[in-house]
């Protein structure tokens, strides 16, 4: 058995398939995935299970072709599933539209035939800045269906993080949509990217789906409208090799600008498909709602291509889970009787603060497994989730991954042999995935300390690059440990052998379910004419996760005064999007800085938040923590900014 797994006898008798099966997968992996990989159909097999002789360069299922669209469409459109619900899509305003799996085929046909009238081949790539709507799961598809690299940008980052991004994968075409509702409100899509294609370089063309009827301006021989374009024909699914890119997806860093992570056609599809089936078990009949935004990973993963590798009926949801009212979430559950519930602890603790009267308004009997995501779930909002959504009767899977490693790494597993349950841990590893937790020196710590988490062998879910820079992938994820990837988060492993997991050993902001980098926000900052430097920093929040707090200094011929504050918020809000605003701003005279100019952001983190500031002997100035100490005075005398 394992050093990593419990040895206890009380868990053999529900988890001995688990067991079994983890064992193989570390033990003979060659013989497990080439039985896994039959959840995915082949056009030509693969040479070899894994090549690791470029490490840390791994690629998986060598030589093989397939195709991501085929597998999620095509091979059900002449069985039973030709018929099935493959998504229910559910308005802010409450209007649904119902696509079949033979639905989702012709219309991804439809709009495949679109993107290569347009001049689009294998390869190319393209930037997607949509709402949750059905075309937004139609143009992955489309794209996955004639090999171009499609790059999902999330459609609340403002333009000029959209423009970094379409110009970091060279995107030749952007689609998008006129705008979308929120809380009411429309916000509007098409003209952030108007204002983004001004700051890109090489993108030919707009494509917009009408969704929200808003009033756009229309470029003639650039911008087209979606229902112009499309053509009802049947589109020759490319055959991609099993390491051709399928997507890229950026992910805010602590330092420079937000990584591409490179996801894999072959490998990627194995471990989602795997791992949703391993960690939910989810039944023909069932209805899944990953109640995610569909521009993460998770809405990649999870909304996306899993469950339509399964073949499931998936609910999607285009608005916010408290409005018009905070049952909002619990009427879609009893309307559509949702048997699976994904979402995240960001959102638990936000629909906690109203009580239990709003779920209590509502049938939720059909729920039957419940599942979190983003974020470790602290003991509070599991019990809540548990006793109060679940009415002690739905276990609860309490997923750990991230971005780069595709899909689900730690989780309990309902499919294998569900452990008993500890309200905050995601149990155990899932099959493939072989963690260590180490010091900073590479000594494996004792249970129930804490440490790096790092998994010590590859899995087919790993990215295959950072785009356009090798070099970061490397000293990124395999620098600190030579051949181990490192998670960058700390973790825990209690002594029955369950991991608990402790956030960020880094500076990336959690922020309503969406992670942050601080260098992001902070380049923003500083990239405006006033500012000389600036720091930023989370203030935990129960409801966000984190709050952003930024501390700015002011460059020569500025001023301090009372429209400044105000002036620097609206533009955040216009070049990166509301969830990039600082919460406060705090204008002062200096930051605490090294001799060698590292603003100590701990230092200020721990004064504003009257924790002890700990060693300031390397700073440059230590008067700019007194300063720091006196602006938090004001602020708290103010009860503001």
């Amino acid at each position: 058995m394992s050093e990593t797994l419990p040895m206890d006898e009380k868990y053999n008798a529900h988890m001995s398939k688990y067991f079994r099966e983890y064992e193989e997968s570390l033990k003979d992996p060659e013989k497990f995935w080439n039985e896994k990989t039959k959840i995915l159909d082949w056009f030509k097999p693969y040479e070899k299970v894994l090549d690791d002789s470029k490490k840390p360069f791994f690629r998986w299922f060598t030589n093989g072709k397939l195709n991501v669209s085929y597998n999620c469409l095509d091979r059900y459109i002449n069985n039973e599933k030709r018929n099935k619900v493959a998504f229910i899509w559910v308005s802010e305003k409450g209007q649904e539209k119902i696509v079949t799996y033979y639905g989702l085929y012709k219309r991804v046909n439809a709009f495949a035939k679109a993107l290569l009238n347009m001049g689009l081949k294998k390869g190319d790539k393209v930037t997607l800045y949509m709402p949750m709507i059905l075309e937004s799961p139609i143009a992955m598809l489309a794209c996955a269906r004639i090999g171009v690299v499609f790059t999902f940008v999330f459609s609340g980052f403002g333009a000029e993080a959209l423009a970094q991004r379409i110009n970091d994968s060279k995107s030749k075409i952007v689609i998008t949509a006129d705008g979308v509702y929120r809380k009411g409100n429309i916000v509007e899509l098409k003209k952030i990217v108007d204002d983004a294609v001004d700051l890109s370089e090489g993108v030919d063309s707009i494509i917009v789906v009408k969704n929200a009827g808003n009033r756009i301006n229309m470029e003639a021989d650039r911008d087209y409208y979606y229902d112009d374009i499309i053509e009802d024909t049947y589109v020759k699914p490319e055959e991609m090799d099993s390491n051709d890119p399928l997507f890229i997806l950026y992910t805010s860093g602590t330092t420079g600008k937000p990584k591409g992570i490179v996801h894999s056609s072959a490998g990627y599809s194995t471990w989602v498909s795997n791992t949703l089936k391993w960690a939910f078990n989810p039944q023909d009949s069932d209805r899944f709602w990953c109640a995610a935004d569909i521009g993460w990973i998770t809405g990649h993963s999870y909304i996306v291509f899993a469950p339509l590798m399964l073949g499931l009926t998936s609910i999607m949801y285009e608005g916010a889970i408290d409005y018009p009212k905070p049952d909002r979430m619990w009427q879609i559950i009893e309307r559509y009787g949702v048997n699976i519930l994904y979402t995240s602890p960001t959102a638990i603790r936000l629909l906690m603060k109203f009580g239990e009267k709003y779920p209590e308004l509502h049938d939720l009997s059909s729920l039957k497994t419940l599942g979190t995501v983003g974020e470790p779930i602290n003991p509070a909002a599991w019990q809540w989730f548990y006793h109060i959504i679940g009415k002690d009767r739905c276990p609860i899977i309490d997923t750990y991954w991230q971005t780069e490693t595709g899909g689900f790494t730690i989780s309990p597993s309902l499919d294998l042999g569900l452990p008993a349950l500890k309200p905050g841990s995601a149990t155990f590893p899932l099959p493939g995935i072989d963690p260590e937790i180490l010091d900073d020196e590479g000594n494996e710590v004792k249970p129930g300390e804490k440490g790096y988490i790092v998994l010590k062998k590859p899995w087919p879910g790993l990215m295959l690059t950072v785009n356009n820079d090798d070099k970061r992938y490397v000293d990124v994820y395999f620098s600190k440990y030579k051949n181990k990837y490192l998670m960058g988060d700390y973790a825990i492993r209690d002594p029955e052998g369950y991991y608990w997991l402790l956030g960020r050993a880094d500076e990336v902001l959690k922020i309503a379910g969406h992670r942050i980098g601080t260098i992001e926000i902070e380049d923003a900052l500083v990239s405006m004419k006033e500012i000389a430097e600036a720091a930023v920093f989370g203030k935990p929040d129960t409801v966000k996760g984190d709050a952003i707090i930024a501390f700015v200094t002011l460059k020569h011929g500025f001023e301090k005064n009372a429209g400044l504050i105000d002036s620097l918020k609206h533009r955040m809000r216009d070049n990166l999007g509301p969830i990039m605003v600082p919460e406060e701003i705090h204008i002062v005279d200096s930051l605490p800085k090294t001799r060698s100019g590292k603003i100590m952001r701990r230092v200020i983190k721990a004064v504003y938040l009257d924790h002890l500031p700990g060693d300031i002997s390397t700073l440059e100035n230590e008067a700019s923590v007194d300063e720091i100490k006196k602006a938090v005075e004001v602020i708290k005398r103010s009860g503001g900014d």
